[in-house]
Parts: structure tokens; sequence; C-alpha cells
């Protein structure tokens, strides 16, 4: 698919049909993420992939935002492994694992599988029930999945703002 088909196309999918994420296409979604770029190359995300029944329900207990996705990736970075960068007041794990995590929602896109973008939930909480390592932070969720035939993007999805409202040439 054409990278700019991809952007264009995705959504944030609110409704998954059962059929599951092909192995193949989930093990290509995950190298994307692998290959993104990270501060001083550090690499330190750690995916968690969530598909069996019992870890889908902890997800479901700490979020309403699974939307029936038969599988879920945990995106976390290593707090520990991280670069700071001069001046002190920010580090690297954040916007690493941002990167990292919008390689994997972008190869879905292009794999032919839906995704959503979650946010709405405890990470501490998630992170507790999951017994997670102390040295890790949980930043986002991504569902995966296939949308149901009545899927579709919100009223909203395609609405942005022109160049002019959101670029400045210096």
């Amino acid at each position: 698919m054409d990278f700019k088909d991809v952007v264009k196309g995705r959504y944030s999918c609110k409704k998954y049909s059962s059929r599951p994420v092909a192995e193949e296409a989930l093990m290509r979604i995950l190298e994307a993420g692998r290959l993104a770029p990270t501060a001083k190359n550090l690499q330190e995300q750690h995916i968690y992939v969530a598909s069996r029944q019992q870890t889908l329900e902890v997800i479901d207990s700490v979020t309403p935002c699974r939307y029936g996705a038969p599988v879920v990736l945990i995106v976390a970075f290593d707090k520990e492994n991280v670069y700071t960068y001069p001046g002190g007041k920010r580090q690297s794990g954040v916007e690493d694992a941002t990167i990292v995590a919008t390689h994997l929602m972008l190869a879905a896109a292009d794999e032919g599988v839906d995704s959503c973008w979650v946010n709405c939930f405890d990470p501490d909480r998630l992170h507790q029930l999951l017994s997670l390592p102390a040295n890790e932070e949980i930043l986002m969720l991504l569902d995966l999945g296939h949308a149901a035939e009545d899927g579709t993007p919100l009223p909203n999805h395609f609405s942005r703002k022109p160049l002019s409202e959101t670029v400045t040439r210096l």
C-alpha cells in the first residue's frame, strides 16, 4: 500500500469483528515497532502482546476502550534506560515509546489490520495488575483487529484543519 494511502485511510476503530489477526501480520507489525528510531538508539521500548482471554479481561477491567479487539499491544518503556536531554528537563522514554507506537499503528494499517490508540486507562493500575517489571512504564495500549461490518470511522475523523492553521514558516 502507498504510504499516503496508509496515512489517509487509517482511523481509530471502535468496533471489532471476532476475526483473528494473522500471526504473520502481527509479526510484521511488531517488526515495524522494533525498527522505530529512539534517542541514542537506546531501544528502551517493551511491547506486550495481549491476546489471551485472561489478559484481555484484565485490560477490560481498566478501560472501556478495547472495543472487542482480539489483540492489544501494551507499549511500555524502561524508565532506567532513557536519554536525558540537554538542560535536564526531559527524557526520551515517552517520546521514543510514542514513535514506536506510531510505527506499530501505521504498520497495522499497511497490513490491513485496524487499530485504536488507547490512553483512557490508569497505566499504574494496569502495570500492577499485570505484574510488570518495576523499571517499566506503560505509555499506551494499541487495539488490533479487523473492523466489524458496521464499524466505521467517527463522523469527525476526516475533518482536519488546513495547513495554514497548523504550520508556520519561520
